[in-house]
């Protein structure tokens, strides 16, 4: 049995982790949707940008929190034990986009720098240690006492919400219509929940190529003019 620690409700969980003002949120990474737009993708093409996401990219990342989740929640060895750092090869492997690992990783010591903070009575992560996005958000899923469910659900939304949020930004669009793009995505996000949230090893993180993400991001991090990071 996963060792979950009492602490605030799933929901207000979710609706914490999920906030744009954190060291994650919204406002540091466009989710790949900057140089998707400067490579031509119209805005109208959004949300089919948002499915294909949540079809490919962000079924890997969501498999791999829950995974990491997991681990950390029933090993019981530290953060940095041989069995997080397989979930982390894992994740790589599945990564092709050297721009893309390298962006995960940044955002993942905003995750540890929030555990840290929101959480100091858990066990000391070494400043050295440079997880993944989805391998940090699992360790915090699991500290937090975020179960596998809304861990899934958290990352199927905050890549649909940092996309819309990063459209405002990037193009002329009605607030209400790119709420509507998030709002029209919740079958697919339940889609994924139901698809990864089981998942306990690395070996059963699915693989799913994103080709024309991938080659964005790599154009991305080359590109010196730039609102967002990624």
């Amino acid at each position: 049995m996963d060792k979950i620690i009492p602490g605030p409700s799933q929901s207000l969980l979710l609706a914490l982790l999920a906030d744009a003002r954190l060291p994650t949120g919204a406002h540091t990474q466009s989710a790949g949707l900057e140089p998707a737009l400067r490579a031509g993708l119209p805005p109208a093409a959004v949300p089919g940008y948002i499915a294909a996401r949540l079809r490919t990219v962000t079924v890997v990342e969501a498999a791999t929190a829950v995974v990491a989740r997991h681990v950390a929640a029933t090993s019981g060895s530290a953060v940095t034990g041989a069995d997080l750092d397989a979930v982390e090869a894992a994740w790589a492997a599945r990564t092709p986009s050297a721009a893309l690992r390298a962006s995960s990783r940044q955002l993942g010591r905003g995750y540890l720098r929030l555990l840290r903070r929101l959480w100091p009575d858990q066990e000391r992560i070494p400043r050295s240690w440079r997880p993944s996005r989805p391998v940090a958000l699992g360790v915090l899923a699991a500290r937090a006492g975020l179960d596998a469910e809304h861990t899934a659900r958290l990352v199927g939304y905050d890549d649909a919400q940092t996309i819309a949020a990063a459209t405002l930004k990037l193009e002329p669009v009605d607030p209400a219509v790119a709420t509507g793009w998030v709002l029209s995505a919740q079958s697919l996000i339940e889609e994924l929940v139901t698809a990864v949230s089981g998942l306990t090893a690395p070996q059963q993180i699915p693989a799913c190529a994103a080709p024309l993400v991938e080659q964005w991001a790599e154009d991305h991090a080359r590109t010196t003019e730039r609102l967002f990071s990624a």
